[in-house]
C-alpha cells in the first residue's frame, strides 16, 4: 500500500485545473472520466506485509474543473450589490488559496497544516477526498497507522453519506468509496486487525465486481482498484492462515494483469513468479510449476538469459523440482542460477542458492559432494548469522546420512546455539529451523529431543497468526512422534488440532489432512476404538483418492487401514471389500510392488477365513438345542475360548 500511495501522491502533485472542493459532491458526475490508468509496475512483498497494485491518475477525483463552474455563475449581479459581491469573491478566493496550499504540500506536516485551515472554511461533507489523500500520504510514510486509519474512516463516512444521499451521483461515488475501503483494509492489516480488514476488503470487492459491469465505467478505471483489493485479500487471508482461499485471490489478481498487459510484459513475468512462490509456500509444487516456467519464459525473452530475474526464476524452479522429487533437474536449475548471481555480485542470494544446492546433492545421495560444498559455504557466513545455522543444519543432514552421528549432533548443537539467540527477533526463521533440526534427531532415533524442539517451535508459531499452517504441520509431527513412541493418548489432541488447522489453511481435501487422519485413525485403533478409527480412515481415503488418486501408495495405505478398522469391528464383509481394492490397486503397480501384493493377498485370505468362521459360529448359535441334546459345558466353554482366540 505504501508503494500505491507513493505513486498516487506523485501524480497528485502535478498541476491541474481546479474547482472548489465544496462543489465535489454536487458535480462528481462530470469529473470522473478517464480517471484511473493501469500501473506500470507490480508490488509483491512477503506475506506478512500488505500488498497493493500501483494505480495512478486519481487526481481527476480531486479539484477537477467542470465547464459549468466559474465565478460568474456563483453570484447573481442583479440580486447582489457590489460590496456583497466583493465579500463572496473574497471567500471564494480564500477557499481557492487553501486548495492550492493543500495540493502543493509535499510533506505530511504541510498537508496537515493546510487541511486544518481547510476545516475552518469547508463543510465536513466536502472534505471526503482530501481525507482520502491524507490517508494515502500517511500510509506511504508508514509511521502512524492509527492516524492513517482515522483519516480513512472519516473519508468513508463522508463519501458513504454522499453516495447514499444523492441518487444521481451514487454509482459515480462508488469508485472512490471502493478506493477508501481498500485503504481501510490495508490500514487494518498493518495494525493486525485482520477481521476488520477482511470486512472492508470484502465490501470493496463486492462493490467493484458490480461496477465492473456498468457501462458508465471503463475497464481501466475499475480493474486497477479491483486488482489492489484482490492482492490485499490475498495478504489478509494468508495472515489469518486461510492460505487455500488466499490463493484464489492471487490467481484473480494475475488474471486481471493478463487482461490488461501484453503477453510478454516483464510485469506479467513477475506476477507469474509471485503465484508460483505462493503455491510453493503451501507445498503445492505441481501447481507452482507452470507459473514459474511462464515467468522464466517471459524474463528470458525480455531480459536475456543472464538477467537477475531469470536467476531468481531458476532458483525457485530448483525448489519446485526438489518438491517434485526431480532432483537432477533441480540441481541443474540451481547451478544455472548460481552462475548468474555470481556474475551480478549477489552474494546473499548466491549463498542461499549454494545451501539449496547442497541439500539437492544430499537428496541425490551425493553426501561427500554436499559436505565439501557446505564446508566452502560456511567460510562465507558470519559467526552468529542465521545462514551459518542453516549451513550446519544441512551439514548435519549429510553426515547423518553417512551414519556419522556424533559429528552430526555436534553440527546440530552449533546450529541450535546460534538459533537460541535469534528466537525473539526472528521467531519464524528459528521455528522453521527447529523443525528441520528435529527431523535430523528423529533420523538418529533421538525422539525425545525431536519432540522437545518441535514443541519449542510450536510455542513460537502459535503467536504468529500468519503461520497457522505451520502450527498444523508441527502439531501433526508431534502427534506422529508421540504415536511412534507409544504415547497414544498424548498424540490424539495434537493430531486432532493439526487436522482442523490444516483444513482451515489448505482446504479439506489437501493430502496433508489425509496423512493426519491416517495417523489419527491409527491412534483410535490402538486405543480399541475401531468405530472412530473406521470413520477417520474413511475421511483419509476420500481425501487421498481426490488429492493423490486411488492408486497412489498412500491412498492404498488408507484403504488398507480402513479394512483393518472394519475387521476390528467384526464387519468382515466390509473389511474384505476394502482389502480386495488394496490387492487390485497393488496389482496395477507391477513387479515393483510384488512384496506388498503378496502380503495383501495373505491378509485377504486370512479375512475370508475369519469371515467364514464367524458365519459358522453365528449359524451354530442360532440353531436351538433339542430336548434330547445334552449340553456339554466344558466343551462349550473350550469352544468359546477357541473362538475368542481366533
Amino acid at each position: 500500500m505504501r508503494r500505491a500511495s507513493s505513486k498516487l501522491l506523485s501524480y497528485l502533485q502535478k498541476p491541474h485545473t481546479k474547482t472548489p472542493i465544496s462543489l465535489f459532491s454536487r458535480d462528481l458526475a462530470s469529473t470522473l472520466d478517464n480517471s484511473v490508468a493501469y500501473p506500470s509496475k507490480p508490488h509483491f512483498k512477503s506475506c506478512s506485509k500488505t500488498q497493493s497494485l500501483l494505480f495512478s491518475n486519481v487526481n481527476s477525483y480531486l479539484f477537477q474543473g467542470s465547464p459549468s463552474q466559474n465565478l460568474n455563475t456563483l453570484v447573481d449581479p442583479v440580486a447582489e450589490n457590489a460590496s456583497q459581491m466583493s465579500s463572496r469573491q473574497r471567500k471564494i478566493k480564500e477557499r481557492s488559496n487553501l486548495e492550492d496550499a493543500f495540493e502543493s504540500a509535499e510533506s505530511i506536516e504541510e498537508m496537515l497544516k493546510a487541511f486544518k485551515d481547510m476545516e475552518s472554511c469547508f463543510d465536513e461533507k466536502d472534505l471526503g477526498l482530501a481525507c482520502l489523500k491524507l490517508g494515502l500520504k500517511l500510509d506511504q510514510e508508514g509511521e502512524d497507522p492509527e492516524k492513517t486509519l482515522s483519516f480513512a474512516q472519516r473519508a468513508l463516512r463522508i463519501l458513504d453519506d454522499s453516495d447514499n444521499g444523492n441518487s444521481n451521483n451514487s454509482s459515480r461515488l462508488s469508485l472512490p468509496v471502493a478506493m477508501t475501503l481498500q485503504l481501510l483494509g490495508s490500514s487494518c492489516f498493518n495494525l493486525k486487525r485482520f477481521n476488520e480488514s477482511l470486512g472492508y476488503l470484502n465490501r470493496a470487492n463486492r462493490m467493484l465486481s458490480r461496477l465492473e459491469g456498468e457501462s458508465s465505467y471503463h475497464a481501466d478505471q475499475v480493474l486497477p482498484i479491483l486488482h489492489a483489493v484482490q492482492f490485499e485479500l490475498f495478504n489478509v487471508k494468508t495472515a489469518m492462515g486461510r492460505r487455500e482461499e488466499a490463493l484464489t485471490h492471487l490467481r484473480k489478481a494475475l488474471e486481471i494483469k493478463e487482461r490488461t498487459l501484453e503477453e510478454d510484459s516483464r510485469e506479467l513475468g513477475k506476477a507469474n513468479r509471485d503465484v508460483a512462490e505462493a503455491y510453493v509456500a503451501v507445498l503445492n509444487f505441481k501447481e507452482a510449476l507452470p507459473f514459474c516456467l511462464k515467468a522464466l519464459e517471459i524474463h528470458k525473452s525480455q531480459l536475456g538469459h543472464n538477467s537477475v530475474e531469470v536467476a531468481y526464476d531458476r532458483r525457485l524452479l530448483g525448489v519446485i523440482y526438489t518438491g517434485l522429487e526431480e532432483h537432477e533437474k533441480a540441481l541443474e536449475q540451481n547451478q544455472l542460477s548460481q552462475k548468474v548471481l555470481k556474475n551480478w555480485g549477489r552474494s546473499s542470494d548466491l549463498l542461499r542458492a549454494e545451501i539449496d544446492a547442497a541439500n539437492m546433492q544430499i537428496a541425490l545421495g551425493r553426501y561427500e559432494e554436499a559436505v565439501n560444498t557446505l564446508k566452502g559455504v560456511v567460510q562465507q557466513t558470519d559467526k552468529e548469522s542465521e545462514d551459518r545455522a542453516m549451513v550446519f543444519t544441512s551439514l548435519a543432514k549429510a553426515l547423518c546420512n553417512q551414519d556419522k552421528f556424533a559429528d552430526a549432533k555436534r553440527c546440530l548443537e552449533i546450529a541450535s546455539g546460534i538459533l537460541d539467540k535469534k528466537e525473539r527477533t526472528s521467531p519464524h526463521v528459528v521455528a522453521e529451523a527447529f523443525m528441520e533440526i528435529s527431523m535430523q534427531y528423529e533420523a538418529m532415533n533421538e525422539f525425545e529431543t525431536a519432540i522437545s524442539l518441535l514443541k519449542r517451535a510450536l510455542t513460537m508459531l502459535e503467536k504468529l497468526p500468519q503461520e497457522q499452517h505451520l502450527v498444523g504441520t508441527v502439531s501433526a509431527r508431534i502427534g506422529w512422534l508421540l504415536l511412534l513412541t507409544g504415547k497414544v493418548e498424548q498424540a490424539i489432541p495434537y493430531l486432532e488440532d493439526a487436522a482442523e488447522r490444516l483444513k482451515e489453511s489448505f482446504g479439506p481435501k489437501h493430502y496433508g489432512v489425509g496423512y493426519v487422519y491416517n495417523n489419527l485413525g491409527a491412534a483410535y485403533l490402538e486405543l480399541d476404538r475401531p468405530q472412530s478409527a473406521a470413520q477417520i480412515f474413511a475421511y483419509a481415503k476420500e481425501i487421498m483418492d481426490v488429492s493423490l488418486g486411488p492408486h497412489h501408495v498412500d491412498s492404498i495405505e488408507a484403504c488398507q487401514n480402513l479394512s483393518k478398522a472394519y475387521a476390528a469391528m467384526g464387519s468382515y464383509p466390509l473389511a474384505i471389500n476394502f482389502q480386495e481394492k488394496v490387492v487390485e490397486s497393488l496389482e496395477g503397480h507391477g513387479p515393483s510392488a510384488q512384496e506388498e501384493l503378496n502380503e495383501a493377498v495373505q491378509v485377504l485370505e486370512h479375512l475370508k477365513e475369519k469371515a467364514s468362521t464367524a458365519v459358522s459360529e453365528t449359524l451354530m448359535n442360532a440353531l436351538p438345542l433339542s430336548e434330547d441334546d445334552e449340553p456339554f459345558p466344558e466343551k462349550n466353554s473350550q469352544s468359546a475360548i477357541s473362538a475368542s482366540e481366533r
